[in-house]
């Protein structure tokens, strides 16, 4: 059942029955609503901040909605305040280097004149609303909550405080309709099930199933910003997986996808490697690049162990020279040009950036340096390089993922620690 026709009229929870507290609420949101409430404006916490605070959870983002327009925000905070976008604008307010983006409500697309009204792609999507078209506008009921400064309550006009309780991803609106119009919502509900440990409601989950291959059509950007952030909060095994499962991933990542599935689908060992990653606190803030490297890494030991046995194969047929002890040479593997060719595929469809391909690369092909000694002139080349102690971490989950010692790690991190002190950068 749709979101609409679950819910007729808003629930309104007033304080006594909602668990939000304006301590919990970032001081610099409170300052913008309170600024746009003091001014005779309604002024709403809007979003996800407003799931994450009824879930108990912290939020990493606070957004504003408002029936004030763009310039009246800016005419409320003055200085504090610069306005961005074309078609809609939007406000974002700082104070003290904390932005709060704050949007005036909207209403739902409409055809203008001479406008196609099946092609919902063109209408105008420009028009200011009430905070009940604002909130069937978002993508799903869990998004779709209300905090209201001047009463301290939440309002619901889609059902998502039921799906809160249900722990369900639903999309507002028909889904089937909803994930033509975006493709990338596809993608969203994938990392908020993921995040929040929710199901996919089953009406929202058919859709993404018949649609899934439009996610070829949505914006680079937005596609790699969406790739990137499944990554977050320790998810990303359980994010590719749900991809994996809804055929996302084998839109946009094929090769990978062939492998998982010739390699266990459910154990395949790339979800090792993702796992290990989520579990690595200290690996939070690597670069995408490291990221890119852990989900393909599995694919990537599978392809040179190929290699090596192939090629080991061909050197075993050699004709060896009548009268002289046959030779064996072990076969030399261009760990690079293999690294390159296993990135290429992401790089297209994911749209990595070339330094993330790069960063890439140079993590798969990083291993093999570790063979050696931190003390030789190779090893002290390689501690020296800007990128070693991402290697270094990319080692540490490899080596976790695959439940192998970290002892071996002990001697490049104290000699990271000797020449970097020697440097002058680094200091315990």
């Amino acid at each position: 059942m749709l979101a609409e026709e679950n819910q007729a009229r808003p629930v309104v929870l007033s304080r006594q029955e909602h668990c939000i507290s304006r301590k919990n609420i970032e001081r610099t949101a409170l300052k913008v609503l309170y600024g746009l409430s003091d001014a005779g404006y309604k002024a709403y916490l809007v979003g996800g901040g407003v799931r994450d605070l009824l879930l108990g959870r912290e939020p990493k983002d606070f957004d504003v909605g408002t029936d004030a327009t763009p310039s009246e925000v800016k005419r409320v905070f003055r200085r504090n305040c610069f306005l961005i976008g074309h078609r809609f604008r939007l406000a974002h307010v700082n104070f003290g280097g904390t932005i709060i983006e704050t949007s005036t409500f909207r209403a739902p697309p409409q055809p203008q004149p001479g406008q196609d009204e099946d092609d919902k792609m063109q209408w105008d999507d420009n028009t200011f609303g009430t905070p009940e078209e604002d909130a069937n506008r978002r993508d799903f009921t869990v998004n779709g909550l209300f905090y209201d400064i001047s009463t301290f309550s939440v309002i619901d006009y889609v059902g998502g405080l039921k799906d809160l309780k249900k722990k369900l991803i639903r999309s507002i609106g028909d889904p089937f309709v909803r994930f033509q119009e975006d493709p990338v919502r596809m993608m969203r509900a994938v990392k908020f099930a993921s995040r929040l440990d929710f199901k996919i409601e089953e009406q929202t989950q058919q859709a993404i199933l018949k649609h899934h291959a439009d996610i070829l059509k949505a914006s680079p950007p937005r596609v790699h910003e969406e790739v990137f952030r499944l990554f977050s909060y320790g998810s990303s095994c359980k994010a590719f997986k749900l991809m994996w499962r809804l055929g996302l991933a084998g839109d946009l990542m094929p090769s990978l996808t062939a492998f998982i599935e010739e390699s266990g689908g459910e154990e395949s060992p790339v979800w090792n490697y993702l796992a290990a990653l989520d579990a690595d606190i200290e690996s939070a803030d690597v670069p995408n690049g490291v990221r890119a490297a852990c989900l393909y890494y599995a694919y990537y030991k599978w392809r040179r162990e190929q290699e090596i046995a192939s090629a080991e194969a061909a050197a075993q047929n050699v004709p060896q020279e009548p009268g002289r002890r046959p030779r064996f040479r072990a076969p030399r593997i261009a760990a690079g040009r293999l690294a390159h060719e296993v990135m290429l595929i992401p790089a297209r469809t994911i749209h990595l950036t070339k330094a993330e391909v790069q960063t890439a690369v140079l993590m798969l092909t990083s291993l093999d340096r570790f063979k050696d000694s931190p003390n030789l002139a190779g090893g002290r080349r390689f501690i020296m390089h800007r990128d070693f102690v991402d290697a270094l971490a990319f080692r540490r989950i490899v080596l976790a993922a695959e439940g192998m010692p970290q002892d071996s790690l002990i001697p490049w991190m104290n000699a990271y620690k000797r020449m970097a002190r020697e440097k002058g950068f680094y200091d315990d």
